[in-house]
């Protein structure tokens, strides 16, 4: 079982981004994708949650055996994708608690005593190291870039996704927040979930060892390979990909 990308062509505002992309994440794995700014990565992202600005023009995009190329966002998530955003929106006046509470009740379809559901993200919440007055707080509201990066690991760890899409979630991390973001990562891989790591950089592999590392390229996987082209990618750029 995997999450399948076949042939994927994607065009915003009548601008091709992506060209024949294809890309499989079975269960189990961990694959990352770089690129230099402009490759198509996050357009890449935005195109599997099913974002309304970015027009799939011909591909495929396949969930465990079931096409959800043309699905909804909510019924993408019901089909087990999570994707943690670049640049995560504000939501004034609505708690992470009761955000995670209704999304979480959403997916599986019944009611979820209150009470319980605290208990249980305030156990999530000390797992992760995060404060427990974070959960009391509006969703991104005043947060600096580092708490989005956990509010949004957060989100992983309660919605328990089978293959979570992660677009720089190490963007504009300190040292200290970057672990705590690896480490939620770590804990949720395992052999029933799959995870597509978007970066720009190798830092974040440092923490997380990726099964496999895609070069992505004009809108293509150029080269693929193991996690040494990630090194290698740090030591030489990007220029060796470009023609």
């Amino acid at each position: 079982m995997s999450l399948s990308i076949q042939d994927l062509h994607v065009s915003i505002e009548d601008k091709k981004i992506i060209h024949g992309l294809t890309l499989t994440v079975p269960k189990g794995e961990v694959h990352a994708i770089m690129g230099p700014n402009g490759s198509g990565k996050s357009t890449l992202a935005n195109t599997l949650m099913g974002h309304p600005n970015y027009t799939v023009s011909s591909g495929e995009i396949v969930v465990d055996g079931n096409t959800i190329t043309d699905s909804a966002p909510d019924e993408r998530a019901k089909a087990g994708l999570f994707l943690s955003m670049q640049y995560p929106p504000e939501i004034a006046g609505v708690t992470i608690s009761n955000f995670l509470r209704v999304s979480k009740e959403a997916l599986i379809g019944e009611k979820i005593p209150p009470i319980d559901f605290y208990r249980s993200l305030q156990a999530k919440m000390k797992d992760l190291n995060i404060d427990p007055a974070f959960a009391k707080r509006y969703v991104n509201q005043g947060f600096s870039g580092g708490e989005k990066k956990r509010a949004e690991i957060l989100q992983l760890s309660v919605l328990q996704p089978t293959y979570a899409i992660l677009d720089e979630t190490d963007s504009g991390l300190d040292v200290d927040a970057l672990k705590i973001v690896a480490e939620g990562i770590n804990t949720f891989k395992g052999k029933d979930t799959g995870v597509l790591l978007i970066t720009h950089y190798n830092r974040i592999l440092e923490y997380i060892t990726p099964d496999k590392v895609h070069i992505m390229v004009g809108g293509k996987i150029v080269h693929s390979g193991g996690h040494e082209l990630a090194l290698k990618v740090e030591k030489e750029g990007y220029d060796q990909f470009i023609t």
